[in-house]
């Protein structure tokens, strides 16, 4: 267990270094009540701005998160993107992690960085977060955009796919690693499981008291239309849609998911003003 987790934190510092100079000075670090050093990079403009929350093992250079900076800096509207402990360039191990640290995080950066309400687009556990942020900030949410959105995903994606010998292996060792179809092995550790459980969002009605769009793509491996639709089943609000894509995937980055993403936010804006 220690040998990998070592390798996690030793590819979390080659991608701190890389990112150190790709940012050219702009990247910064929170610093949470918890020690934790979270990066992130902002842009100043109008509100309400857009916080975007990545996805499980993935950090703040993605295609989306650049694409919507991009976008809004060009709208003149604030922007902000950050990277969850143990993800990207910020402090801490990715298998010492957990949801509960992440959603910890994220509610830091939208109450330390950002001022008045945010519109939140979160990327598949970053739906999951952003939810669980509705819950506890909903002030602080001024709109809320999904895109292909994985809440509960631990218990009813990993744990429910385990079979016994797995589920035995992962109480004794404390982590088992399971194939990826975006590279390295996912280390799920007892610890990720086990909070998990503590966050689930899909037993309940969920209250979203502010316009609310969730984009799914028809083709996503990952996160099914059924998922979608009990998510949006179980949403009350007055102002809330699922938009889904013929053809999407769950990177939902090809040029038509990224005009969609925009289109919604939009949509948010739209609604906010009206």
């Amino acid at each position: 267990m220690d040998s990998r987790g070592r390798k996690i934190s030793l590819s979390v510092s080659i991608v701190q270094l890389k990112l150190g100079s790709d940012f050219g000075g702009r990247m910064k670090f929170l610093t949470t009540d918890t020690g934790r050093k979270i990066a992130y990079v902002q842009s100043k403009g109008m509100g309400p701005g857009v916080v975007f929350l990545g996805g499980f093992m993935s950090d703040m250079t993605g295609t989306k998160a650049l694409q919507l900076e991009a976008w809004c800096k060009a709208e003149g509207r604030g922007f902000l993107r950050f990277d969850y402990s143990g993800h990207g360039a910020s402090s801490e191990a990715f298998t010492d992690g957990c949801i509960g640290d992440w959603a910890e995080d994220a509610q830091a950066a939208i109450c330390e960085l950002t001022q008045g309400p945010q519109i939140l687009v979160g990327s598949s556990m970053g739906g999951w977060i952003s939810l669980l942020m509705a819950k506890r900030i909903p002030e602080r949410i001024a709109g809320l955009v999904t895109i292909a959105a994985a809440p509960d995903f631990t218990e009813d994606g990993f744990w429910a796919s385990f079979n016994a010998d797995t589920r035995k292996f992962l109480a004794q060792e404390g982590l088992v690693n399971i194939p990826s179809d975006y590279g390295d092995p996912y280390p799920i550790t007892k610890r990720l499981i086990e909070d998990g459980r503590l966050h689930l969002v899909l037993r309940s009605p969920l209250h979203l008291p502010f316009p609310t769009r969730f984009l799914q793509g028809d083709e996503d491996e990952e996160v099914s239309v059924d998922l979608a639709q009990r998510l949006f089943a179980l949403a009350t609000g007055d102002d809330i849609q699922l938009r889904l894509l013929k053809g999407g995937d769950h990177r939902f980055s090809s040029p038509r998911a990224l005009a969609l993403t925009q289109e919604a936010i939009t949509d948010v804006i739209g609604a906010i003003k009206a």
